[in-house]
């Protein structure tokens, strides 16, 4: 059973077969491209021009400069048309080099299968809003033919009731051009090589050429004049492709200016993501000297293995894209926390495909020490358990969404409270599901299934995005204060006020509760019910309140009993009974146990409420 203070809302992102980029289309052999090319190079100019010009009013309203692709793209096979057709490339006229171009660009669907797995942050931009709203920045992972799964973004309003409006996405989609400018580190980069079995002598051949710090061009004629001077193996040759695998997972990537959020498309260049980019955990982390950076970590994917990544950018337009390292970097769903903590990185991991590990380091990139956080202990997470999302701080502590895995492999979203100090201890720990798949929601790609990358807390309340059975996505949202009612201490926690006047109920009559509690709160009380004094007692272990309204005669503990307990462990709320019973010795008792009121049911309303405004307000002042 999911908490019942969840609220999800009328939202629905669902995969949009409309939203296309143009890709570089390569229909090898080389002879066979070859053979396209000297096609085109025999056409008539008038017929190449015609042919041209039909492709360009097909398509160019439905890409952001579609000739400058088509250039591009023809930039891909000059090598050839120097090599096989032995002629100059830049002698060929602009019509011919565009329409080559075109016939090696194909349309790519990028989001015509799913849309899924979204993670928020804060917009960097929040001018020009209303009091109490917050610009957020949603990316999803978005998948197409072939399952090629890349990274997309939305962005809209949460105003100060927790309610989302998205802004419309724009129809046209752009790539990012792609920047090769990394400085490697020798040390590094062979340790890394390392921890991918990579072992060859061969490898010592390239880099005996290069300094301690090396860049990729110095990289790539190194690895050219091993080739040249030797004949390769086969394994020799897959070592080198190995090594230029993991030079090709640094790059960086930029978007122009003038495309809205929405029209960014992330997609895979490097050859370790070219299956796909799954699952980006976005953070807005702040660092030591107070600046804000986004960062995300990310899991590459080439069909055969995965490579852990991290993004980082400052402004959503430019994007620095680096592998994550040591030991422990070697797993799917890394979460970073959104600061250091006592001087270090932290990190939310799974290692083992079951637990929650956390992890520390100096180098936001480099882990190599890991300790279990959590293990499966609810029935439904018995199969393994993980993170939603980056941790939150809140002033309680540090809140981590997780996801478990139950029976006929349903996904369940749940929430443990991590020390602020000490994140490694875990005080406080939701029991039941936040949230699970609902009716309209279990049907999809992979059924049974709800799953975040990464909520945010605004006024008081966690925003939660979420996929939809690995199909489409939504988004819920809970009070803090409803979360923290509902979780469970397992240490020394007391959940703070959030500005209200809190009131705990203790009364066994359905009826009674909720007549009560709905009075209280018409008057701008927070109420908690309880149904007796056991559970009563579980409430105050975890949360501060100004007063308790409590029934004398209840199963399982009483009324009388609760106080008894409450003055031995100096839990100082002032009680006031009350009672439909008529025997006037509860009232002589009541008040020598130091109960400050006994009121006898029914009782007037506006009695009661006046009541309580005294008692709080007297309270406050001692």
């Amino acid at each position: 059973m999911e908490s019942n203070s969840i609220k999800r809302q009328d939202i629905r992102f669902s995969p949009d077969p409309k939203r296309v980029i143009a890709r570089f289309f390569f229909p090898g052999p080389e002879e066979r491209v070859t053979s396209i090319i000297q096609k085109v190079l025999k056409m008539p100019d008038d017929a190449a021009k015609l042919m041209l010009n039909q492709t360009l009013r097909e398509f160019s309203n439905r890409h952001r400069n579609i000739s400058r692709i088509f250039q591009k793209h023809f930039n891909h096979v000059r090598h050839i048309i120097i090599r096989q057709i032995k002629i100059n490339p830049d002698d060929i006229s602009e019509t011919k080099s565009l329409l080559i171009g075109a016939y090696f660009t194909s349309e790519y669907s990028i989001e015509s299968a799913a849309f899924f797995n979204p993670s928020m942050v804060e917009d960097p931009d929040q001018t020009n809003l209303d009091a109490g709203e917050k610009r957020v920045i949603v990316s999803f992972r978005a998948t197409g033919e072939g399952h090629i799964s890349s990274i997309v973004f939305r962005n809209g309003v949460v105003n100060n009731e927790g309610r989302i409006r998205f802004n419309p996405s724009g129809r046209l989609v752009d790539e990012a051009e792609a920047i090769n400018n990394s400085i490697y580190d020798k040390n590094t980069f062979l340790k890394k090589l390392s921890e991918m079995n990579v072992h060859k002598k061969i490898i010592h051949e390239v880099f005996n050429r290069l300094g301690d710090t090396f860049d990729y061009q110095q990289l790539e004629n190194s690895i050219r004049e091993t080739k040249e001077n030797q004949d390769l193996s086969v394994s020799k040759k897959n070592v080198l492709d190995a090594v230029m695998w993991l030079a090709n997972s640094h790059y960086e990537i930029s978007f122009s200016m003038d495309t809205d959020i929405s029209q960014r498309v992330i997609f895979p260049i490097a050859a370790a993501e070219s299956n796909g980019i799954e699952d980006a955990r976005f953070v807005r982390f702040q660092e030591d000297d107070g600046s804000i950076k986004y960062y995300a970590t990310y899991t590459a994917y080439n069909g055969f293995t995965i490579l852990p990544k991290l993004i980082v950018t400052e402004d959503f337009y430019t994007f620095k894209v680096m592998p994550l390292h040591g030991e422990y970097a070697q797993n799917k769903g890394m979460a970073l926390f959104p600061r250091k903590i006592k001087g270090k990185y932290a990190m939310v991991s799974r290692l083992d495909g079951i637990n929650n590990y956390i992890m520390f380091s100096d180098h936001i990139n480099i882990w190599e020490n890991a300790s279990i956080l959590q293990q499966p202990k609810h029935p439904w997470e018995f199969i393994q358990i993980g993170n939603s999302g980056s941790p939150i701080e809140t002033d309680e502590g540090w809140l981590l969404i997780t996801h478990g895995v139950g029976t006929m492999r349903k996904y369940c979203l749940g929430a443990v409270l991590l020390d602020k100090e000490d994140p490694t201890r875990i005080i406080a720990e939701l029991p039941e599901p936040l949230l699970m798949p609902n009716e309209k929601e279990r049907e999809g790609y992979v059924p049974n299934v709800v799953y975040s990358c990464g909520s945010i807390l605004h006024n008081g309340r966690v925003i939660i995005p979420y996929a939809m059975s690995d199909t489409s996505s939504t988004v819920a949202s809970i009070k803090l204060s409803d979360l923290w009612h509902k979780m469970k201490a397992i240490s020394n926690v007391v959940f703070k006020s959030n500005g209200q006047e809190k009131i705990l109920l203790v009364d066994d009559d359905p009826v009674m509760q909720r007549v009560l509690a709905e009075l209280l709160r018409n008057e701008n009380y927070e109420v908690d019910v309880a149904g007796d004094g056991i559970n009563a007692l579980m409430n105050l272990a975890r949360k501060e309140y100004d007063i308790v309204l409590s029934d004398v005669q209840m199963p399982n503990y009483d009324g009388f009993q609760l106080l008894e307990f409450m003055k031995s462990k100096g839990i100082d709320v002032p009680v006031v009974f009350i009672t439909g019973s008529s025997d006037e010795n509860l009232e002589l008792k009541a008040l020598q146990l130091g109960a400050v009121e006994f009121l006898k049911k029914p009782v007037d309303p506006e009695l009661l409420i006046l009541r309580m405004k005294n008692l709080i307000k007297t309270h406050k002042k001692n």
